[in-house]
């Protein structure tokens, strides 16, 4: 186990790629974000109220919480305490290749202790160096967690569909988040004016254009500070003014700083 902290942050190395582990114990609110993986956890102690594409949502103790890839939420703690919780977050493809039929968690929040435990096992064999479980284990404990996960009944109604001229100014920025982009240039895209590409983005992503621009590079920071990239290559190639905007933006979106995220992977 390589756990990094900073703060009440801690990241674990796991034992299999694709797979990142956390234990966060904060008062920390977190502003609108979302994140390139898919996120299941436990909340531990205390209770958080959130924000999800999922509608607003309450979490507390023995709670399992989801989160689906790009999907925008905050977290809030509920009291004077703060919370605190463990996570596991996978990269898309771990996911679909044990639940090809399924791309969305329907839930943001489940009450199932079954379901609690068997998120606890599972981040166990992820994380502890003294583990002898195998690999064949490792899916099976997977699979019982998305099982359990996706059982739960979809509303179509929970669900809006990204409308298509919103979809291409999306995909203009997903494409090239490290170029600079303007209303002008999303709305030529479009076939929109400045204020509909504006006020529709908000409104079907949760985000406004500059902000998901943003998301979007620091996830590409993200990405290559965990493949061995320097902080301050990261910080260029992803679109960043200097570092120092990199690493701003990085724990108002992470919780930790890049250089304690390295620390922690490489």
């Amino acid at each position: 186990m390589y756990p990094m902290e900073k703060g009440q942050f801690k990241i674990f190395r796991c034992s299999v790629a694709g797979i990142d582990a956390v234990a966060a114990a904060t008062k920390h609110s977190f502003p609108r974000h979302t994140h390139e993986q898919y996120g299941i956890g436990v909340i531990h102690q205390g209770a958080q109220k959130s924000l999800s594409g999922r509608g607003m949502v309450e979490a507390g103790s023995g709670d399992v919480i989801t989160v689906n890839p790009g999907e925008v939420h905050d977290g809030t703690p509920i009291g004077d305490d703060g919370r605190s919780w463990k996570m596991l977050y996978f990269d898309p493809h771990v996911i679909n290749e044990v639940a090809k039929e399924r791309d969305e968690f329907p839930r943001p929040v489940i009450r199932d202790v079954r379901l609690a435990s068997a998120f606890e096992q599972l981040f166990t064999v992820m994380t502890d160096d003294r583990t002898t479980a195998s690999a064949l284990h490792r899916e099976e404990l997977l699979l019982e967690l998305l099982a359990g996960v996706f059982r739960e009944i979809d509303d179509p109604l929970l669900f809006q569909a990204i409308p298509k001229a919103i979809r291409r100014a999306r995909n203009l920025i997903d494409d090239q988040p490290t170029l600079p982009v303007t209303l002008a240039d999303l709305a030529e895209e479009t076939g929109l004016s400045r204020f509909q590409v504006l006020r529709g983005f908000t409104r079907a992503t949760g985000l406004t254009p500059h902000a998901y621009l943003t998301q979007r590079r620091i996830d590409l920071a993200r990405r290559m500070i965990a493949e061995g990239s320097s902080l301050a290559e990261a910080a260029i190639a992803s679109g960043f003014a200097d570092q120092s905007h990199m690493t701003r933006t990085f724990v108002r979106k992470y919780g930790v700083s890049p250089g304690a995220y390295a620390a922690a992977i490489i």
